[in-house]
């Protein structure tokens, strides 16, 4: 990336902090999911991605049905 001036790093700083507590994938001990999915068959809904950063974040959810 390339910044041009402190208002740009303050900006792409910005949008990686947002990313990192909200959106990126957390897992506990044992890298195991903190909310499992019991039956992954019965997830409706389309998969959505989301980018920051021009496209070197990504977030994947799933739209509610």
């Amino acid at each position: 990336m390339v910044f041009f001036g402190r208002k740009s790093l303050e900006n792409a700083v910005r949008e990686y902090v947002e990313h990192y507590h909200a959106e990126r994938n957390h897992q506990g001990l044992g890298n195991e999911l903190i909310e499992p999915v019991d039956d992954p068959d019965s997830v409706a809904g389309r998969i959505e991605c989301r980018e920051r950063l021009g496209g070197m974040l990504k977030f994947y959810h799933r739209r509610a049905a």
